[in-house]
């Protein structure tokens, strides 16, 4: 018996240790491109992307400042090599050696560079260097082998959804053939060194040029009716997952089965020019948050379900220096001010933005108070402070482990903590005031397990210091404060119940 307990723990013990590789599921990244001159610097971008928890981030070269700025911190970084440094790569191992010395080494392993990706959309651009893209790659990967860094460094190149000839049905999906004598080599060189093939994809794009043709539904997986697959039966409600398994189908075809997908860029803008009548906050936030979702949740495609698939949303600012139409500068999810274009919670267990009309049910003649996402930190802290303090609020559901701990931002912590009291006040204006950080909204935030307080639960007088907030109150809301000073520490058991990548 003694024999067997101890078989068991052994069992337990290395399933343990196993869990990590075996569950690390999918994650959602976000690319960080500088095309305009208002942004704010890297050391401020580098800040913002931790307060928002998004841990990967790709940008689209090497540049010194970013990599220093982000050294440090748990995000992990993919840079690039430009199109127009193709040729020198490629020529001579030589040149790949010495931009691998000066572009990456002086900042690893302190910045976490994961993916270097060797030129972008090659095919799509004015000057075609696919010629030169493979034999670049193979530089790269020769230099990273010579210092021990090619298994922790994974190199690869990005495509346009152009590299298909067809794209639906999603089990016709082929390559195109004028592309062939750079894919194949490419794929080999994938499946040799176990890269992704990173694809840069917008369904945006297919709803704008065929509005008749592509339901806007379809386009933000929302669509009610499914879309057939004749050839496998299969059942499509989305086109992200239509043209993932386009991708799929296209490398069975050629045999290569084993290299994985990334999405290395994918959104929706929140503006465009007049004819592009799509480009709204609201269909950019729809199509990101339940993008994010799918991406957690392991959902995988019909063909390929429960695969993990890796993406990272185009793009982190509005970039005023693009050229083309008003849509092109406008995919950014925050303003060079670092404020949010719309709210997007990238851990995609929790509410959407509560002050959009987004996948928010409306209930009659019901209000609640929210959290303004417009609000400084330090005047939603101080709120919260008051609310969960003099205001009498039980804030037990916004600590860690309750139902509503996660998204474990301020924003959502405070709408919880103001809608409490303001529904324990009478539901007055004066009880959502908050010093103007409040937001009456007719939309039940109930999101999951978390439930928001209704109209008739303990009601009290409004006092007559309701707005009266202390910054000094000790009654802390420490939930919200862990993400911005600290991290909260998990034990061996929570880990195990509750491994997750992000």
């Amino acid at each position: 018996m003694a024999a067997t307990r101890f078989a068991l723990i052994i069992f337990a013990a290395s399933l343990f240790l196993m869990l990590p590789d075996c569950c690390s599921g999918s994650f959602i990244g976000i690319c960080y491109g500088r095309n305009a001159d208002d942004l704010p610097t890297p050391d401020k971008v580098a800040q913002l992307v931790q307060l928002h928890k998004i841990k990967y981030v790709r940008i689209y070269d090497s540049n010194i400042q970013v990599l220093k700025a982000f050294a440090n911190t748990p995000v992990e970084l993919m840079v690039g090599v430009p199109n127009s440094d193709l040729l020198s790569l490629s020529q001579f191992q030589s040149n790949a050696d010495t931009w691998l010395r000066n572009s990456i080494l002086p900042y690893y392993p302190a910045t976490k560079i994961t993916y270097i990706t060797v030129g972008a959309e090659v095919t799509e651009s004015p000057n075609n260097a696919s010629m030169f893209v493979v034999p670049a790659m193979t530089n790269v990967v020769t230099a990273l082998k010579k210092v021990g860094l090619h298994k922790k460094i994974r190199v690869s190149s990005t495509h346009s959804l152009g590299v298909l000839s067809r794209s639906f049905p999603p089990s016709a999906g082929a390559f195109n053939s004028s592309h062939a004598y750079f894919l194949k080599p490419m794929l080999e060189f994938l499946a040799e060194n176990q890269s992704p093939f990173m694809i840069d994809m917008y369904p945006y794009y297919a709803y704008r040029d065929s509005p008749k043709k592509v339901p806007l539904d379809y386009a933000l997986f929302e669509a009610s009716s499914e879309v057939i697959d004749p050839n496998t039966g299969l059942l499509y409600t989305s086109m992200f997952d239509a043209q993932i398994d386009a991708i799929y189908f296209a490398l069975t075809a050629l045999n290569f089965r084993t290299i994985k997908i990334m999405v290395t860029e994918t959104g929706w803008p929140s503006k465009g020019s007049p004819k592009e009548t799509a480009a709204t906050p609201d269909n950019a936030q729809r199509y990101n948050a339940n993008l994010i979702r799918h991406v957690i949740n392991n959902t995988g495609t019909p063909a390929k379900p429960g695969q993990e698939l890796d993406v990272y949303i185009f793009s982190l600012f509005n970039e005023n220096r693009k050229p083309g139409l008003e849509s092109e500068r406008n995919w950014g999810l925050f303003y060079p001010d670092q404020t949010s274009v719309y709210n997007l919670d990238f851990t995609g267990r929790g509410a959407v933005d509560m002050t959009t009309s987004a996948n928010i049910t409306r209930s009659n003649g019901t209000t609640w108070c929210i959290a303004s996402s417009k609000a400084s930190q330090m005047d939603l802290q101080n709120a919260v402070d008051w609310a969960c303090g003099p205001g009498n609020v039980d804030c037990t559901a916004i600590q860690p482990s309750q139902p509503c701990y996660e998204p474990d931002n301020l924003v959502s912590h405070a709408s919880y903590a103001f809608n409490s009291y303001y529904q324990q006040n009478g539901a007055s204006d004066v009880a959502c005031s908050f010093g103007g950080t409040g937001v009456k909204v007719d939309k039940d935030p109930s999101y999951d397990n978390c439930i928001y307080m209704r109209a008739g639960g303990n009601n009290k007088t409004v006092t007559g210091n309701t707005t009266a907030m202390s910054s000094t109150s000790s009654t802390a809301h420490k939930g919200s404060s862990s993400l911005i000073y600290g991290f909260v520490l998990v034990t061996s058991l929570s880990i195990l119940l509750n491994i997750q990548r992000y």
